[in-house]
């Protein structure tokens, strides 16, 4: 054996023996950690002294290889304290040193929205948006509609008219679909120097279809030409429809074109160029107010888009904690902030929830934003909202593995937590008075490593509810429960969860719907009703009870996983095990419509359903 190689093995045993040698001395009883929090079961997390046999002298042979004695000793070092490491200490960064110099929660402003009664034929601009719904074309006698006609031919201009009608009878699959427009310019025939043919789809009848509206998608369609045509200045007109509705368009606007470019080193020109759009022909109430409130809404969904698209290196359990803490910072009137230290967890029993980031580096966060609207009193209307906060899911020794298992994009298993923090951005920017809101998450990562959570574990909840762990990949049940009980404790007499639960959900479902379980068909129905107002699909999906039997535990009193079927019932029944009596509960499963590759990636999906939920408790 060459003498370099053995030179190598000696300094690895040495190396092996030191942090061997610190790990004995920090060892602390059987079944504590350092701060003598008990855990159900002898060796569930720890092995005693008694296992470990230091070698007698430095140049004697390992009696396990070099590696196994550095995982060991790495084991037993983190009982000295849950803040010190031998290793990187990610927990200390929360943000990788190549994005530290970036703000990473700064976003650019909404363009700025008038309404008017001025002639859209003298309006000057760089493009000017003119909404038709389908009837305002007739393929077969290939004619605009009388009102189209008469608008058109209201710019005096023989050659806008000329154009219009060239671009139905070239192209004859544009039938004024939503979302579908032709841009032409207008080479100075007149004030405005493009204009643009959108479609509304089918005339209004007044009703809200489910999903996105007509006049969201018109927003989001303008945003897009605008973006792909660097234009900055803009307006709307919709001959012959009803007016629009300003805050679908509005939201349309904010949240159209959406593309993640914050990690990137060459950032593209022309991105959100558009500064103001001017609606003609609309007089509405309320105007500022309206816009406002969408505005705070859409930075809400933005904000949700950031922490779910962000990688797992930055968006730790410490990030989601600073989103709490811009939050908290930029409405201080309303908000307060506390984040639970590992300490503090431990002392309210949150085995579960501790469990889950037991082998990671970075340290779990448990944050609590406390708003309270103006006008709040003690008997004001108290909401829990919890987001389940796997900033990373490995899946643990139940480890996500081969095609299928998504675990290059287990960044987004903290949708949940984004959508809470998201709709408290929101809910901050609105204010709706005269009600409590809890938005909680127990965010951590899920990892692997010798001293990390195992199949067939038995944990101990912070209700005192026992739980027999035969699936470690089924984690964000066991971080959940923990934070419904908390938010029972702070009294709320709603408790909604929304989490990126389960693939059975996605296969029941598929990827644009969110699965609802809810003990009271009153709070589904609002919880659906709200998110139908805002373009968020969900179905109420069944509580069947029988189906407790498949979490039946030999050993405790429940396991965290049923059978392969029904599998987004059973964990919506295993959350319902751990909500106070008498209180109203919802479980939203988003782990389908938490993603869309084809628009953007992140949605920002929970947001407009928990903020428009608040706002309908507000008194």
């Amino acid at each position: 054996m060459p003498r370099t190689c053995t030179l190598s093995i000696q300094s690895a045993a040495t190396r092996a023996k030191t942090y061997w040698t610190a790990a004995c001395r920090s060892i602390k009883p059987r079944g504590t950690t350092a701060s003598g929090f008990k855990v159900v079961g002898d060796s569930t997390f720890r092995c005693s002294a008694a296992r470990l046999s230091a070698p007698k002298t430095l140049g004697a042979p390992l009696p396990v290889s070099s590696l196994a004695a550095f995982n060991l000793a790495s084991r037993h070092s983190r009982q000295i304290s849950s803040s010190k490491r031998h290793f990187r200490n990610v927990s200390a960064m929360g943000v990788n040193d190549e994005f530290s110099d970036k703000d990473l929660f700064s976003m650019p402003d909404p363009p700025a929205l008038t309404c008017g009664a001025g002639e859209a034929t003298a309006w000057s601009g760089d493009v000017l948006f003119v909404g038709l719904s389908e009837d305002a074309y007739d393929a077969e006698s290939k004619s605009l509609s009388a009102d189209a006609k008469a608008f058109f031919e209201g710019f005096n201009s023989a050659g806008v008219t000329a154009t219009v009608a060239d671009l139905f009878a070239s192209d004859e699959e544009f039938k004024l679909k939503p979302g579908s427009s032709k841009l032409f310019s207008t080479c100075g025939s007149c004030s405005a120097k493009n204009i643009c043919v959108v479609g509304l789809g089918k005339a209004d009848a007044g009703g809200k279809k489910w999903g996105k509206s007509n006049w969201q998608v018109l927003g989001a369609t303008m945003k897009a030409v605008a973006k792909a045509n660097k234009c900055k200045t803009a307006a709307l007109v919709t001959p012959g429809s009803s007016s629009a509705v300003v805050e679908d368009v509005a939201n349309g606007l904010f949240l159209g074109a959406y593309e993640s470019t914050r990690f990137k080193s060459k950032q593209k020109g022309g991105l959100d160029t558009l500064t103001s759009v001017d609606l003609l022909g609309i007089e509405v109430d309320s105007l500022e107010q309206k816009v406002a409130e969408a505005a705070a809404l859409a930075k809400g969904i933005t904000m949700a888009r950031y922490l779910v698209e962000a990688p797992p290196n930055v968006a730790s359990p410490k990030h989601l904690a600073e989103c709490a803490k811009m939050i908290a910072e930029k409405f201080p009137d309303v908000f307060t902030l506390t984040v639970l230290s590992r300490e503090e967890c431990e002392k309210l029993g949150m085995g579960c929830y501790l469990s889950v980031g037991e082998a990671a580096d970075t340290d779990s966060q448990f944050i609590h934003l406390k708003y309270k609207g103006p006008g709040w009193t003690e008997s004001s209307p108290k909401i829990g909202l919890v987001g389940k906060g796997v900033t990373f899911d490995s899946g643990g020794y139940n480890i996500k593995a081969g095609a299928g298992s998504m675990i290059e994009m287990m960044k987004f298993d903290m949708g949940g937590a984004g959508a809470v923090l998201g709709s408290a951005l929101a809910v901050g920017g609105i204010k709706p008075t005269n009600v409590e809101v809890n938005f909680i998450t127990a965010a951590c990562e899920n990892m692997i490593n010798g001293h990390g959570l195992r199949p067939g574990d038995v944990i101990t909840a912070s209700n005192g509810k026992t739980v027999e762990v035969n699936n470690t990949d089924a984690e964000g049940r066991l971080t959940l429960c923990d934070a419904i009980v908390y938010a029972g404790k702070e009294k709320c007499d709603t408790i909604v969860d929304i989490a990126t639960l389960t693939g059975a959900c996605i296969v029941a479902l598929g990827m644009g719907i969110g699965g609802i379980y809810s003990n009271s068909d009153d709070l589904a129905g609002d919880l659906i009703g709200g998110g139908a107002q805002h373009g968020e699909k969900l179905w109420r999906m069944p509580l069947e009870d029988d189906y407790m039997e498949h979490l039946k535990s030999p050993v405790a009193d429940m396991k965290n996983t049923g059978i392969r079927w029904g599998g987004s019932i059973t964990a919506a029944l295993y959350l319902k095990e751990f909500v106070p009596e008498k209180t109203d509960w919802a479980h939203i499963d988003m782990a389908g419509p938490v993603w869309d590759d084809k628009n953007g990636g992140a949605t920002g999906f929970g947001v407009a359903t928990l903020t428009q939920y608040v706002r309908s408790r507000s008194q």
